[in-house]
């Protein structure tokens, strides 16, 4: 049976050309970036020729780049690292309701701790307003935390807005970019960024490796003590064949940005039509022009999301209800709760998320494998009530 994959936000399939640059250096490079023998400095130079592949993807200078063990430690990196630094001088963290829970659990935790935390709501179409954000700043705040695109509905940010307006009060701004990396231009000046954390396996790369832009001059606190690496911001001996599959997957990435994303957003526009046409009752979530390329979250009325899921894996098809990070739980999704949409509703979500080996036919045959599932989960509800002409879906 054909297997299709349609859950790259989740993690991306590791591209042979990044599998072989870290088998060169499973096979050949056998030193410690820290040592300051031959072997030693041999890893260090490819170390750092993967900073530099990754500062590269977001127009940033390599010496601002701090690798960690993956987009959720460099979440809580810039989170408790901004708020332990700059303590003394306020304790007030403005961040969104949408973002993904390595920051929200940050921002909980330091509630804790004493600190005072702003939870700005979202529109229906999952959008911060930047003057509601402005209107929340206090003079005790210290740092603003909104994500670049949301890994579930893929609506893309005004972070260049909120980017001018941190400046111009001159509090650190972070941006979790983990989803927009390969997907859309980064980049940390126009975006008007301190901080960015970055994943390796969001971008075809390998997991267990991510990175934290940090701006030159913004002080960040380590979040673990022991050695002097990645300029006393994060201990311990690096991953260097992760980092270096890491930039060479940057590279790769940033080199078929542009037509990439147009093939991708081709094949989204074409799952979302197919969709429409055939299915009923479907609902867009979501900004329908400011979302990523390759994704699209639909709410599917009177059937739960998972049902859905099972019935699309006996296609051979896979894709997700919501982020992976919250898969398993009975709640409904804490993005869409917050976008206002209503608990049935959002239970019956699935999140489609495209990727470099789709097709169009993957996507014909998604469809065409969808409508019995859905047909079939609705004729088993109590609730459905088949209207006496059912031929158009309500994608709005």
């Amino acid at each position: 049976m054909k297997t299709i994959y349609l859950d790259h936000n989740a993690t991306t399939p590791l591209r042979a050309e990044v599998l072989a640059a870290m088998t060169e250096i499973y096979e050949n490079i056998s030193g410690n970036p820290s040592s300051v023998h031959f072997l030693g400095r041999t890893a260090r130079k490819r170390l750092e020729a993967g900073r530099e592949r990754v500062a590269e993807a977001v127009g940033a200078r390599p010496e601002e780049i701090v690798f960690t063990g993956g987009g959720t430690e460099a979440d809580n990196l810039a989170v408790q690292g901004i708020a332990y630094a700059y303590r003394s001088k306020g304790d007030h963290i403005i961040t969104s309701a949408i973002e993904h829970p390595a920051v929200l659990a940050a921002c909980r935790f330091l509630e804790k701790e004493g600190f005072s935390v702003t939870y700005l709501p979202v529109s229906r179409e999952g959008l911060v307003d930047p003057g509601e954000l402005e209107e929340a700043i206090r003079p005790a705040t210290i740092l603003i935390s909104v994500m670049t695109a949301n890994n579930e509905t893929g609506v893309i940010q005004p972070i260049t807005e909120i980017g001018r307006i941190a400046r111009d009060r001159k509090i650190p701004f972070h941006t979790d970019a983990i989803q927009g990396l390969g997907k859309i231009p980064l980049s940390v000046e126009e975006m008007g960024v301190d901080l960015m954390s970055l994943s390796g396996h969001k971008v075809y790369g390998p997991q267990g490796v991510g990175a934290l832009y940090i701006r030159k001059g913004v002080r960040v606190r380590p979040l673990t003590y022991g050695g002097h690496h990645e300029r006393g911001k994060r201990p311990g001996t690096e991953n260097l064949a992760g980092i270096v599959g890491f930039g060479a997957a940057c590279r790769l990435a940033v080199e078929n940005l542009e037509s990439e994303s147009d093939r991708l957003r081709l094949l989204r526009d074409q799952l979302c039509s197919g969709i429409s046409e055939r299915i009923p009752r479907v609902k867009l979530n979501g900004a329908p022009g400011l979302r990523l390329p390759n994704t699209v979250n639909l709410s599917f009325e009177y059937v739960e999301g998972e049902g859905i899921l099972l019935g699309l894996e006996e296609q051979g098809i896979a894709a997700a209800t919501g982020s992976a990070c919250t898969s398993g739980e009975l709640a409904p999704s804490h993005v869409l709760s917050a976008m206002g949409v209503e608990a049935a509703l959002a239970q019956g979500s699935v999140r489609f998320s495209l990727g470099r080996e789709n097709t169009l036919e993957d996507i014909l045959f998604t469809v065409d494998a969808l409508v019995p599932v859905v047909k079939r989960l609705r004729e088993m509800s109590p609730f459905f009530e088949p209207e006496p002409a059912e031929s158009q879906g309500d994608k709005r």
